[in-house]
């Protein structure tokens, strides 16, 4: 059975003690009134990530990840950070291809797979983003660039190593613009995703793998959208910095 997941990224926001703060709160939130066996992951800034780690160690409720990796082992890479930097926090997690990397940072589907590949040697799981532009999606090219997305980045491992990738699916067209795919849109990809990975991995990868849905995603449309067949839960923005919304959008689960 594949996971529910709700993973917040908090994105360049929160300086050290405000997250811890936030951190604080989500943990307990969690602690005392998620019922259920979804599975909560917060990727902070890297200032956070040792700290809020030992906030959670011993809970079992929430799960850390860092929002991106550098590709190389070590090295002169002033200002970056490997995987195992990241996995040496405990973290568990770590988000790649986010459509804001891929546009501001100009991330390539070629160094995601090397990303990806780093992430996987030191145990850490990658969520990996993927998603069409407003004109992608207008022009009806969503599908061949989704494929090729997931493709370039992630059909060079084998069947074991992507049992270990989360998926989400971002439309790019949704984030931070206050604009949501509405339920259907959002599941038609889904449900292509899992078909093109059947057709790669075959269907009991494809049925276990969790797709997430990253666009947007707030406590007053999470229900209309987690309810989809082939939504797993959600990459949640700007909703997962506020720390009872973001529990809202948990116990959608449980609603």
């Amino acid at each position: 059975m594949r996971k529910n997941i709700v993973a917040g990224n908090w994105k360049m926001n929160m300086d050290y003690e405000q997250g811890i703060s936030l951190f604080s709160e989500i943990v307990n939130m969690v602690k005392d009134e998620v019922i259920g066996n979804q599975e909560v992951v917060v990727c902070s800034p890297f200032i956070h990530l040792a700290a809020i780690s030992k906030l959670s160690s011993g809970t079992g409720n929430v799960s850390i990840g860092a929002q991106t990796i550098n590709e190389h082992e070590s090295g002169a890479y002033t200002g970056e950070i490997s995987a195992s930097q990241v996995k040496s926090t405990g973290a568990a997690y770590v988000i790649l291809g986010h459509s804001e990397r891929r546009a501001y940072f100009n991330e390539t589907d070629e160094l995601l797979a090397e990303k990806v590949n780093a992430a996987l040697k030191h145990d850490l799981k990658p969520i990996f983003c993927i998603g069409e532009t407003k004109d992608e999606r207008e022009s009806g090219s969503y599908f061949d660039i989704i494929k090729t997305q997931l493709s370039k980045g992630l059909f060079h491992l084998d069947a074991e190593a992507f049992k270990n990738v989360v998926l989400a699916y971002e439309p790019v067209w949704a984030i931070g613009t206050g604009l949501t795919a509405t339920p259907e849109q959002a599941q038609e990809v889904h449900a292509f995703i899992r078909k093109t990975l059947a057709e790669q991995y075959g269907q009991e990868i494809a049925d276990n793998t969790s797709i997430l849905y990253g666009g947007s995603a707030n406590p007053s449309n999470a229900q209309s959208l987690f309810s989809q067949p082939d939504i797993d839960g959600g990459l949640i923005g700007g909703a997962s910095l506020k720390s009872r919304d973001f529990l809202q959008i948990i116990n959608v689960f449980n609603a």
